[in-house]
């Protein structure tokens, strides 16, 4: 039996908490290997998503929390969530649809574009207000979608 698996029977039934290092690999290896011994086991991984950047603006995916400096900018789930998109396909045009079914979730054949503009407009003044030397901007292209571009 290992240091490892002696702990873990101590503990059984109740609930464990380990946070480790990304350096610490070893002994988060030799703990799962014990886990796996124990099929019933129930266990609870939280996964980080890394920082986003974007010039000045970071955008911390873990917290739906979006800074420009050290500045805090507060938005809308929406516009998080339509921040995010624009981030992840930074340079490439999306369309409308791509737009909706990805940030909304869904697609109505005949949607108004207004209900995406309408949030693109109020997370461009939230971000030019609280970066107004943004290096970046979300492009309207006419009857097609929204495009983010960097400078």
């Amino acid at each position: 039996m290992t240091k490892y698996e002696s702990i873990i029977r101590r503990f059984m039934g109740r609930l464990i908490i380990a946070e480790f290092k990304d350096n610490e690999t070893h002994p988060f290896d030799e703990i799962m290997k014990v886990f796996r011994k124990y099929p019933d086991f129930q266990k609870y991984e939280i996964y980080y998503a890394p920082a986003i950047s974007l010039h000045d603006l970071e955008i911390l995916p873990d917290r739906r929390k979006v800074y420009c400096g050290k500045q805090e900018v507060s938005l809308t789930t929406k516009e998080f969530n339509l921040l995010c998109y624009f981030v992840a396909n930074a340079g490439r045009v999306l369309t409308y649809e791509q737009i909706y079914q990805n940030v909304w979730g869904n697609y109505v054949q005949d949607i108004e574009n207004n209900t995406i503009g309408s949030h693109v407009c109020k997370l461009r003044e939230k971000l030019y207000k609280a970066c107004p030397d943004r290096q970046f901007k979300i492009r309207c292209v006419r009857e097609v979608g929204y495009c983010l571009e960097g400078k």
